[in-house]
């Protein structure tokens, strides 16, 4: 079978990924629709070697459609996902609006492919936050051997995971600091005192992210944590198990492309680190790059583009009774948005739609 399938979005960065691993992976598509806002209508796109024109989210008929990959903020999918939804065109939605809906299923393939079912109750299937994405990934099998009781996490998150502006911003102030580093060179050689510095300010980020660390994502909370590191809490307890009690603390890092977490796991029994290793190289989704020497692990520099959620650093916590430590990377634009919306619809054209 092949489906008709919509883009929402298809001018950000999320919805060119889309496009660009629908036609990688072969998804089986009849007829494509690319939307966007009155602003960007006509735009362009590159689907495979076609291109595609945007047409008006406004005004599009989603009658007769099998599914809508939402790549947009909350707002517009507040306002258009119901409409695609009553039209009976499935939803698969990005934004965070749907994700703590109890009616909606929030869905990581290789974790909880089965909650798909529960597409039917609004016609709408939630995609996770990006950090929460790879570590559930990581989590699921180890949970399954060997139940996971409390998870203390660590993350250092690019700066695409704010959009474009977060990328932009990075790059000017970056940019900025080493023409007044090259300035400043210049004038000492040639004694002048001249050279102010260049400052670009910062806009979207509280404090400057080019080389600096800002430990502030999403806005704080009553309880002092940001809600950024509540959404991690929230939906692997959705995603994996109610039970499992989780920590975070999130950090925005001045790389372009790539989260990196760093995951302490506490178990209900012993697992070992060996064991644990082999585990995570059979696992779906996963790809274990560990090797005690220099470069043996992975960054977020090689993940670009990658499909896969790399695992690094695994070794045993010997400061906890049953304990195992490790470092987890992955394309927050792949895994952590497109790629795993795209599962998504795989799953949903296998389990649902080809038995319909």
């Amino acid at each position: 079978m092949s489906y008709k399938v919509v883009i929402v979005g298809a001018t950000g960065s999320v919805g060119h990924k889309m496009l660009d691993i629908l036609h990688e992976r072969e998804f089986p598509i009849s007829k494509i629709a690319v939307l966007a806002s009155r602003k960007s209508i006509g735009t362009e796109v590159s689907f495979g070697n076609r291109t595609l024109k945007t047409v008006d989210l406004a005004t599009f008929d989603f009658t007769g459609w099998d599914m809508a990959l939402f790549a947009v903020g909350s707002d517009a999918t507040k306002e258009y996902a119901p409409k695609a939804a009553a039209a009976g065109c499935i939803v698969i939605d990005n934004s965070s609006l749907y994700r703590y809906d109890p009616d909606v299923p929030l869905i990581v393939p290789e974790v909880n492919a089965e909650a798909i079912f529960g597409y039917s109750k609004k016609n709408i299937i939630a995609n996770p936050n990006c950090s929460t994405a790879q570590m559930v990934v990581a989590l699921k099998p180890l949970h399954d051997r060997a139940k996971i009781k409390r998870v203390v996490v660590s993350t250092y998150q690019a700066v695409s995971g704010a959009g474009k502006e977060g990328s932009d911003e990075l790059f000017d102030q970056t940019k900025s600091i080493y023409n007044f580093a090259i300035g400043q060179s210049l004038n000492l050689n040639n004694n002048s005192d001249d050279g102010d510095k260049d400052e670009t300010p910062s806009t979207l980020f509280t404090k400057q992210i080019a080389f600096n660390v800002i430990p502030h994502i999403d806005v704080f909370l009553d309880s002092g944590d940001t809600k950024e590191e509540w959404k991690m809490v929230a939906e692997t307890k959705k995603i994996l198990d109610t039970s499992i009690k989780v920590t975070a603390t999130c950090v925005r890092v001045p790389v372009f492309t790539g989260h990196s977490e760093a995951i302490n796991i506490e178990f209900e029994e012993f697992l070992d680190e060996d064991e644990a290793r082999a585990i995570l190289r059979e696992s779906p989704g996963i790809m274990v790059i560990d090797k005690r020497e220099d470069g043996g692990y992975v960054t977020p520099v090689e993940c670009v583009d990658e499909h896969a959620t790399f695992i690094s650093r695994i070794r045993q916590d010997v400061t906890v009774e049953n304990g195992i430590n490790l470092w987890c990377v992955s394309d927050n634009l792949c895994k952590g948005a497109a790629l795993n919306a795209v599962q998504i619809a795989e799953v949903l054209a296998n389990k649902v739609l080809k038995k319909g």
